[in-house]
């Protein structure tokens, strides 16, 4: 097998839930080289509970329990994750439950006053460069979003279509729909598998965007579609027993 080079990307796109009134938030990308350790303290800042006391259990798209990423010292992109799949982070959340003083007269900064104070959440984010306070890796969002945008523009409904995916094999199959899902950021390809090889009937969430029978339909980026003369394969299902 020597010269064979397995590629995957350095990051995973992830959404993130939490056991306290089953709140989500949207997508988050993380890098797979942080350690456990370090996502806990990201996912901290996020979902405001504490770095040492929660737990994380990953879930893919259909809600089926993968694994728990219990070992602090590990990398992220040791675990089996997808983009797309969920974080859930079980805590008992008493840093935020501290927060929620309800029917309580809450104490107000200006935005000037809050923006001179050192120690807030802003001025951390903006030392250590995250979030929306990142200007570069905004404008890649930017970027990719734009070629993003362009693809799926070049790209017809109905063309016939080849989809390469890193570490699976490619799939025929025709396009159905081309643009964004409710939930999902940046721009999506709706494919009609030839086999049913695919994820779902053309629905997202119990939103329905093309139809086709169930697993034969899937979602991807424009980037792993190549429009071209790919004639349907004769599939004979009585070659083999």
């Amino acid at each position: 097998m020597a010269g064979f080079i397995v590629i995957s990307s350095d990051f995973v796109n992830v959404h993130i839930s939490t056991s306290k009134d089953d709140i989500s938030f949207n997508e988050k990308r993380f890098s797979k080289d942080l350690t456990i350790s370090d996502l806990k303290a990201k996912l901290e800042l996020i979902t405001g509970g504490s770095c040492n006391t929660m737990q994380i259990q990953a879930f893919d798209k259909d809600n089926k329990f993968i694994c728990s990423l219990d070992d602090n010292n590990a990398l992220l992109g040791s675990y089996p994750l997808d983009d797309g799949m969920r974080l859930h982070v079980v805590d008992n959340f008493i840093m935020r439950n501290e927060l929620d003083f309800e029917n309580i007269p809450k104490f107000e900064l200006s935005q000037d006053e809050y923006a001179k104070k050192g120690d807030t959440v802003r001025s951390f984010l903006l030392k250590n460069k995250l979030g929306k306070y990142n200007e570069e890796n905004i404008q890649k969002k930017d970027k990719l979003e734009k070629e993003e945008k362009a693809l799926v523009e070049s790209i017809k409904i109905g063309s016939r279509c080849k989809v390469s995916v890193q570490n699976c094999p490619d799939k025929l199959g025709t396009v159905m729909y081309a643009g964004s899902i409710e939930s999902l950021s940046g721009y999506w390809i709706g494919v009609k598998y030839d086999e049913p090889l695919g994820k779902n009937d053309g629905s997202f969430k119990g939103k329905k965007y093309f139809d086709c029978p169930d697993k034969y339909g899937a979602f991807v980026k424009p980037h792993s579609v190549t429009c071209g003369d790919f004639p349907v394969e004769d599939y004979d299902l009585n070659e083999e027993i």
